[in-house]
This record gives C-alpha cells, structure tokens and sequence, in this order.
C-alpha cells in the first residue's frame, strides 16, 4: 500500500509575512501549503484543489473572513476552518465559530498551538469519516448474507468470493445483466480488510466520455463549459477502499489508456490539471461482454485486460441454477412485503413458486425480483397463486407479441422495428442483452428500434 499523502492546507492571510512563517512551521511538520493573499484568492484556489483544513485571518479587505467561511462551508461542509484574530476581537471569532469554524487563535500566534490545533482537527475529521464508515457498515446487510444460491455452480462463487476478499488483487466479475455482479463487488469488499473504506461503484455506460473522466479523475474548475467547482473524482473519493467500474467494456478506448496508468503507477491527474496525486484504489470491474472478443476485435486494450483479469469471477444465468429460484423468492417476497406492508398478499402458494422456478428468466434475478415485488403490489388476496402471476406478468413489461403473417405487405423497417421490440421483451427489457442475441451493436437497437419504442418495457 501506499503512503497516504500529506494533508493539504491552505492559508488566508493579507499579511504575507506572517502567512509564510506560519506555512513554513506547518511544511516542517509534513503538511503541505498553499498561501492566499486574499479571501477571493483563496476562493479560486479552493475551486481548483481539494483542501483539508482552512486557516483565515477575519479582518481582510474586499471580502472578509466571515464571507469566505460561509463559502467554503457551503463548498464542502466537513473541511474544518480556523479563524485567526487579534487578542482585542474574542467576539468576532465567537461569532465565526457560530457559523461553522472549528476554533479560534489569538493573534500573535504561538506555532505550537497553531501546530496542535491542525492536528486535532484533522483527527476529529478524520474519525467522522471513520465514523460515517462504520455506520455504513453497520447498516449494509451483510454481502455474501445477501446472495442466495444453494447449487454448486453458487457455492464455487462463494468459496470464491470469500478468499478474493482478503485479497488486494484486481477482480474481473463477469455475467449477463441482472445475474447480481455488482452484489459480488460488495461482498468482495465488505468482506474483507478494506471494508472501513468507501465502496464506490459507477457505470461506464451511463456517462459520455468527457463526462465519465471527469467522474472518475476529477477535474479543476473551469476545466469545461459547466465546471463551476473543482471535484475531486471517484477514485479520490474511493481512497483506502474499492472502486467498481461497472460495465466496464462500454468505456472508451481513450479512457482506457488513462485508466491503465492509475492502475499501473497508482496515479492520477484530474482533468484540467497538471498535479499528480496518489491514490490507494482496489479496482474491481465488471461486466457482461466478452473482454477476450472486445480485444481481439481492438474495441478493448489487451493491456488494459490481463491488468483488469488478474482474477476471474463468472456468475451463472438464472437458468442455469434453478434450484436456488424457491430460496430467491422467498427473499424476495420478504423484502417486498417490507416495502409495500399495506400489500393483502401474506403467503404465496406453492404451485405459484413452483411456476415461478420453471420460467425461464432472461433478465436473470433483477427481472425475478421485479416479478415477486409485483405480485405483491397487484395481489388483492392473502394467498397469491398462479393466477396472481399471470395478472401480474399481463400488467409487467412484457413488450409486444411478433409474428411474420400479415394480411397485407409491410415495409421491411416496420417489421424490422417490430422484431427488435419483440427481442427486447423476450430479454426482459435489456437492450443491450437483445442486441448481442440478435447480433448487432446496442446503438443499432436505439436507432432502428425507435418504431417499437412503445412496447419495449424499458
């Protein structure tokens, strides 16, 4: 691992003498500094680096300490600020610490208690973190508590999954969408000896690329049209703990040169900027592409993916494991009635499960979840059977029926929209899914498929 870098702080005085004594006291102690002559030049200094704690003389021109107090907690609330004022104005520093600084020092400035105070800030932010880490914990169901599966082909990604934990390894999870693979992420880290740190996941496909690297690296402000404040990006965010880039075959091959340099020198530049950080990430990626394939047709770096496939987990489809479908249900079930208490529906009857466990379910267990949440909203009875299902697949997303006779001659594209709507329901509303089965690029289904768009079910 490592070493965590020094915490940044940043001084606001219009005395530059007495700003660079004190800055220099602090350098020796291992922080670094940046030094504003002004409240305004700390602001534009703050909107383009992340700092860790704020020391501000009160009495400035233009804009003073308690103006740039206000902005900077409205910038980021947990940075703590310390106001610094003459030994004649105890009121003024009262009254900034009422409006969020973290104490007060007396002019002239003894460095020791400069030095301790610093120190003592930074530890109390550092524990809320902690803090907030562990009721994040606390609160997240257990992850490998959560996964259900009884048959082997489950049982290997468990065992699996509990010695990738106490690994630092990248991990390649892939499967077809809905087959819980970011589940596994979770249990991954919560599992093992990162789980105090931030789990952070973020989907490739959601973001255009200028946008997803700003995401991930950050950016200064100003750095594009829209950049009104600097952001310190997920992998920042993610420091200590774990980062999930889920879908990751959908990045950009640009971005994926980027992403190959943080994972190789565990360093980044956010966009817009020249300064390099280190961070300390595990990267965990997934997907329901074939990587292999994407590489050999140079839509994915084949650097990039023996980096990302350190080690491999595979999740099965639904289909695959239907002996675990009574035991989802029965989560299910449980968890949607928490949701929805008011529901009639108390017991499902066994021939209903048992329907339920010979589907077939090509949205895997996202779409078998979705399918007992609405039985339980729709039910109008204690007992849910059968029935039940058949009217609560009637109200789903089950998309449009297709066939090739028509009375009359159609245009080709009719039909064509048609049949790629029809393929879509079949895969429970997945695009993406739809298209490799039918064999063509995601985008054409958005182009092509837009005359259907009415029945597709999401």
């Amino acid at each position: 691992m490592s070493s965590p870098p020094s915490p940044r702080l940043l001084i606001v005085d219009d005395e530059p003498e007495m700003a660079r004594v004190l800055a220099d006291a602090l350098v020796d102690r291992g922080f670094s500094v940046d030094v504003a002559p002004s409240a305004r030049a700390a602001l534009e200094l703050f909107g383009k680096r992340v700092f860790e704690l704020v020391l501000t003389d009160l009495r400035m021109e233009h804009l003073d300490g308690f103006d740039l107090l206000k902005q900077v907690k409205a910038l980021d609330p947990d940075v703590p600020v310390l106001v610094m004022t003459a030994f004649g104005a105890i009121d003024s520093a009262i009254t900034a610490m009422k409006l969020g600084a973290y104490h007060y020092i007396t002019k002239p400035l003894r460095l020791d208690e400069v030095t301790t105070l610093v120190d003592r800030a930074l530890d109390e932010r550092r524990l809320r973190s902690r803090s907030r880490a562990f009721q994040r914990i606390a609160t997240e169901r257990s992850a490998l508590g959560a996964m259900v599966g009884r048959t082997p082909a489950m049982q290997r990604v468990f065992d699996r999954v509990e010695r990738l934990a106490q690994s630092t390894a990248p991990v390649l999870i892939s499967g077809e969408t809905g087959t819980g693979k970011e589940l596994v992420a979770r249990a991954i880290h919560f599992e093992g000896p990162r789980k105090a740190g931030p789990f952070v996941a973020i989907n490739c496909t959601a973001l255009p690329e200028s946008l997803l690297e700003s995401e991930l690296f950050g950016h200064l402000k100003g750095a594009f049209t829209g950049a009104t404040a600097a952001r310190q990006g997920l992998f920042v965010e993610a420091d200590g703990g774990t980062l999930l880039l889920d879908e990751i075959g959908d990045m950009p091959l640009p971005l994926q040169a980027k992403l190959l340099r943080v994972l190789e020198q565990r360093e980044l530049r956010a966009v817009g900027s020249d300064e390099v950080r280190t961070v300390d990430v595990r990267v965990l990626a997934a997907t329901h592409k074939d990587l292999g394939r994407l590489v050999q047709e140079r839509a994915f770096r084949e650097d990039l993916f023996y980096r990302l496939n350190v080690v491999a987990v595979t999740l099965p489809p639904l289909r695959e494991r239907a002996g675990d479908i009574p035991a989802l249900v029965e989560r299910f079930f449980a968890r949607a009635r928490e949701r929805s208490p008011s529901s009639p529906v108390t017991e499902l009857a066994p021939a209903l499960v048992s329907a339920l466990a010979a589907r077939d379910w090509p949205g895997n267990v996202r779409e078998l979840e979705n399918t007992v949440e609405r039985i339980v909203v729709t039910g109008a009875g204690p007992r849910a059977d059968v029935e039940t299902l058949d009217a609560a697949l009637a109200d789903g997303p089950r998309g449009p029926q297709f066939s090739v006779e028509r009375p009359l001659l159609v245009p080709l594209r009719q039909l064509e929209a048609e049949y790629i709507a029809w393929a879509i329901s079949r895969c429970g509303g997945n695009k993406t899914r739809a298209a490799e089965l039918l064999g063509i690029d995601v985008s054409t289904i958005h182009r092509r498929g837009k005359a259907g768009q009415g029945g597709e079910g999401g």
